[in-house]
């Protein structure tokens, strides 16, 4: 048995299994450090204050990341936002991601009557 190729298929599987957490990991607090920017529409923990501008605070940060990406390529288009994201580079989008996803997003809204 070839056990450095036995290594090798052990840690691509636990990888694969253990999600994108692991594969993408961002630092909260520099995230954090470098999400002043954002606050000015996002507001300082993610929550706009204005409905114009969308709430990231507790958003996924997969979505968070490639949106940033789709931003940056021009996918999604949106002046403001493409120049922001101009000068990241993938490791801030997930240090922004990590910092976003943390914290405490609103409740869903209620339906219905009470």
């Amino acid at each position: 048995m070839n056990h450095p190729r036995m290594l090798g298929i052990l840690i691509a599987t636990t990888m694969l299994t253990a999600g994108p957490s692991v594969l993408a990991a961002g630092d909260v607090a520099a995230g954090k450090a470098k999400s002043a920017v954002c606050a000015s529409c996002h507001g300082p923990e993610g929550v706009s204050p204005q409905p114009n501008f969308p709430i990231i605070a507790g958003q996924y940060q997969d979505y968070i990341v490639r949106a940033l990406k789709d931003y940056k390529s021009g996918e999604r288009e949106n002046a403001i936002m493409k120049g922001f994201v101009a000068n990241l580079s993938a490791q801030d989008m997930k240090d922004l991601a990590a910092y976003f996803y943390s914290q405490k997003g609103l409740a869903a809204p209620k339906t219905g009557n009470p």
